[in-house]
């Protein structure tokens, strides 16, 4: 879909609409840099209606001039998410969304706007990504779509859905990088100082949920001490004093997990805390964790979080403040990043 004077990008903002949102679309989309001797697109946001629309943190409101009537023109059509999700989205913006994208149009999401999205029954049978956090909801109220709460963002032959906030930006840069190219995306990147591609995907942001408490607590607790050592079911239900079988039956239970899935998912979290918090080298934060060899520990990373425990590191460690007396900004291709 290569961009011209006449390649239109409307921007959705229903009530409660997020803001950085479509500050983040906007930002990208009608960046000035020219492709092949002429502008890349033409930005426009529009709501239901024109006038002023609700927005989200409370209290915010935009002004925009265009209504649904935007969408009858535009190639990309692009949803910013929304923070109400439990008013019903109005039949005339789905019929506007399905009318757009019968006709050939890229329609997109941003965030929860993945709801909006699958209300137009516009994500049947697709496999669609949102906010982790929104991922289960909208998985239970729309069954015939599949979420993916793993990635940053999904295209699916012409649906595009993504994650959070900062996911509009990467699936923005993904866009203009489909339509003109690597160079302009790049240059696209460099003026906002965010990262071509970044490393990963949501996985990186989800809060792993704290075990419920019960009878084999104690045992957990033992566990989590003792992480870096091999530890079998053998050994965990001697601890507890109970039976193999009874041990699987009561940890299932209490958990939701097999023993082995739970003790690898602390592995990963106890990785990611010594490589957040110390300057430990891998080789230490691998025997630490459990993992026993940095091979070992990197390829476990990269299945649980998609990423390299280097990067995670990089990304996630607090840097020492730059110089102040330098302006200089260097981003990361992603090339370099997955050499890390």
């Amino acid at each position: 879909m290569e961009p011209g004077p006449q390649h239109t990008v409307a921007v959705l903002a229903l009530e409660s609409f997020t803001m950085l949102d479509v500050a983040a679309v906007v930002q990208a989309f009608a960046d000035p840099l020219p492709y092949r001797g002429r502008e890349c697109y033409s930005v426009v946001v529009c709501g239901v209606t024109p006038g002023l629309v609700r927005g989200a943190p409370a209290g915010v409101r935009m002004a925009v001039e265009h209504g649904l009537e935007a969408l009858a023109d535009a190639r990309t059509v692009i949803v910013s998410g929304i923070e109400d999700l439990e008013t019903p989205i109005p039949e005339a913006v789905c019929k506007a969304l399905r009318a757009a994208h019968t006709r050939g149009a890229r329609v997109a999401s941003i965030c929860t706007g993945a709801f909006v999205l699958a209300a137009a029954g516009l994500l049947d049978g697709r496999r669609v990504a949102t906010h982790w956090q929104a991922a289960a909801d909208l998985a239970q109220r729309y069954p015939a779509l599949s979420v993916d709460a793993r990635v940053l963002y999904i295209d699916d032959g012409g649906i595009l859905t993504s994650a959070g906030i900062a996911a509009a930006l990467d699936l923005s840069l993904y866009m203009i990088w489909r339509d003109c190219g690597a160079e302009v995306a790049n240059a696209v990147a460099r003026r906002m100082v965010v990262a071509p591609q970044r490393p990963g995907g949501q996985a990186q942001f989800i809060e792993a949920p704290v075990p419920p408490s019960g009878g084999l607590a104690r045992t957990r607790a033992w566990a989590l001490e003792h992480l870096g050592e091999p530890l079998t079911v053998e050994r965990l239900a001697a601890h507890a004093s109970v039976s193999v079988r009874t041990f699987e039956r009561q940890f299932r239970a209490e958990t939701g997990l097999q023993p082995a899935r739970w003790l690898h998912q602390q592995r990963v979290l106890l990785a990611r805390r010594l490589l957040e918090t110390t300057d430990e080298p891998v080789e230490h934060v691998a025997r630490r964790a459990g993992f026993g060899s940095p091979v070992s520990l990197r390829t476990h990373f990269r299945r649980a979080l998609g990423t390299s425990p280097l990067v995670y590191r990089r990304t996630f460690r607090r840097p020492v403040p730059p110089d102040v007396r330098t302006n200089d900004v260097d981003v990361v291709g992603v090339d370099r990043l997955r050499d890390a």
